[in-house]
């Protein structure tokens, strides 16, 4: 089920067309054997060639609705099906996982009223994918409820589970709309990196430096005096304070600077 790779050289958008259609039509077929895959096709051809990448993701997912049992649950357990092994390894969410996103926007743009089934959904998405933006809206409507899974998260086992407690918060996620600090608050976004710190995945623990990067450009105070109790003899809590203080230091900010020097 994982299919091919990206080809570099080919633009990200255009693998979110007719061939998608078909490859995702054939790995729901098994699991739904009345589902209308010419007409899925067939729809999703007619519509995606003037858009952009997130306008044809979000076509598919559109589709897939249109195509699939009215039932949410029902639809959400047939996608479940055709997620294929989990990712092993610390890249490809983009690559090997691509044909994801749309799934994942499924459950971001559909699933809001069905919470538990929706987070445990995006739960198994981002072990291939990512989760990190179809979160978004669940965090906006369920600040407290998402918390609770959010903390059960942050001791998973799986890397990339670990890494979507950080990623899927960042205030200004690229290729994401801004959200604010968790209810208003950035201490509570603080609270999560803390036990990411000394994370085993390189991978996690640059997710956290570019997630305090992010709350240093919104709330500067706040992030500096957590980042200040952070000093120690530790090379790896150091190498996440000066990146996540890099924006700060490139615009010369005195406090940035004054906690950078006292590494």
């Amino acid at each position: 089920m994982g299919g091919k790779l990206i080809n570099k050289n080919k633009a990200l958008k255009d693998y979110f067309g007719l061939e998608l259609a078909h490859r995702l039509s054939s790995l729901i077929e098994p699991n739904f054997p009345s589902f209308p895959s010419d007409l899925f096709i067939q729809s999703v051809a007619s519509q995606i060639e003037p858009l952009a990448l997130k306008g044809r993701v979000a076509v598919i997912s559109d589709e897939l609705k249109n195509a699939l049992p009215s039932d949410y649950s029902e639809a959400l357990n047939i996608l479940l099906k055709i997620l294929g092994p989990e990712n092993e390894t610390e890249q490809g969410m983009f690559t090997n996982g691509y044909f994801l996103m749309p799934v994942a926007h499924f459950v971001e743009k559909y699933g809001l009223q069905h919470f538990d089934i929706s987070m445990n959904a995006l739960y198994e998405i981002t072990k291939r994918h990512t989760s990190e933006y179809a979160i978004r809206p669940y965090l906006q409507c369920y600040p407290d409820k998402c918390l609770a899974y959010l903390n059960n998260w942050l001791y998973d086992t799986n890397p990339h589970v670990r890494r979507l407690v950080s990623e899927g918060t960042r205030p200004r996620l690229p290729w994401a709309k801004r959200i604010h600090a968790i209810k208003g608050n950035p201490i509570n976004n603080l609270d999560l990196l803390a036990p990411l710190l000394k994370d085993p995945s390189h991978y996690v623990r640059k997710s956290v430096a570019n997630h305090l990067n992010d709350l240093t450009k919104d709330y500067k105070d706040a992030t500096l005096d957590w980042l200040h109790q952070l000093r120690q003899k530790d090379d790896i809590i150091n190498w996440i304070i000066r990146k996540g203080l890099r924006s700060l230091s490139n615009s010369k900010d005195p406090d940035a600077l004054e906690l950078l020097a006292s590494l």
